[in-house]
């Protein structure tokens, strides 16, 4: 056994109203099992929700100093722990917010994300109300891990899943707002392992509950075995993400050396 990544996910349902979900925040400390953590991850959309389809999210965009960051810079300096977790950020387009994830530690921001793939599909148009984030691969070190960001829809796309893992990520991480529907759960769970095998590394997935949303928020080892999964309702997940199994199985299957461009 190599060394380990400590996670927790929470599949927590956001509220329209972002001062109830920095509220909820609170919640999350170390006499709730946080101790010892090296990533906590929120899902996607948790400082405010979408709220109905089409809604415009500009009245509920915030800098990346805002309330919403403060309060995730909170839980990293009482936990100890990374927090990743989904805001709508405010941008050059008035109009417009970037989709951002946020990882803070140690009280402070240690990188950002702005979602890439915006969910214009199943009947859905995300791009109307939200900017795209520029095309390129966020790959930060926590806890001695190589951890990439993705967001929701971004799944659907294994090219950025790819860039991600070229780019020397061994941990692939998605906070998600997965809208339920019919074979939803199916394409979710499909895609997440597809992801793990296909780029030999472990995949965290936080996803917000039902009944809106999917759940099964998901681990994913690097081969492609499914190590824990919520069901459709709020709660938490833990795991323990050993770096040595992305090794192994990169050298048992050395699929990422053979590709041919």
């Amino acid at each position: 056994m190599g060394a380990l990544l400590e996670v927790r996910v929470w599949q927590h349902a956001s509220s329209p109203d972002p001062a109830v979900n920095r509220t909820a925040l609170e919640q999350i400390d170390v006499s709730d099992g946080a101790a010892g953590t090296d990533l906590i991850v929120l899902p996607e959309a948790f400082a405010r929700d979408f709220g109905t389809p089409g809604e415009p999210l500009a009245p509920y965009a915030e800098p990346l100093d805002g309330p919403f960051v403060r309060a995730l810079q909170d839980v990293s300096r009482r936990t100890g722990a990374a927090v990743l977790g989904g805001m709508f950020e405010t941008g050059e387009d008035a109009a417009r917010p970037f989709n951002t994830l946020v990882l803070t530690g140690g009280g402070q921001t240690l990188a950002t994300y702005r979602k890439i793939h915006l969910y214009d599909s199943f009947g859905q148009c995300e791009s109307d109300i939200v900017a795209p984030g520029p095309p390129q691969p966020t790959v930060v070190g926590i806890g001695g891990a190589r951890v990439g960001l993705m967001t929701c829809y971004d799944l659907r796309f294994p090219e950025l899943a790819r860039s991600l893992s070229a780019a020397g990520a061994e941990v692939l991480v998605l906070p998600a707002a997965w809208v339920a529907g019919e074979r939803k759960v199916e394409h979710w769970r499909t895609l997440l392992r597809a992801r793990a095998i296909e780029n030999l590394c472990w995949v965290v997935a936080a996803a917000q509950p039902g009944p809106r949303y999917c759940g099964h928020s998901t681990v994913i080892a690097p081969t492609g075995d499914v190590v824990a999964e919520c069901g459709p309702d709020e709660g938490w997940l833990v795991a323990s993400l050993d770096l040595a199994a992305v090794t192994a199985a990169r050298e048992q299957n050395p699929s990422l050396r053979n590709r041919r461009l």
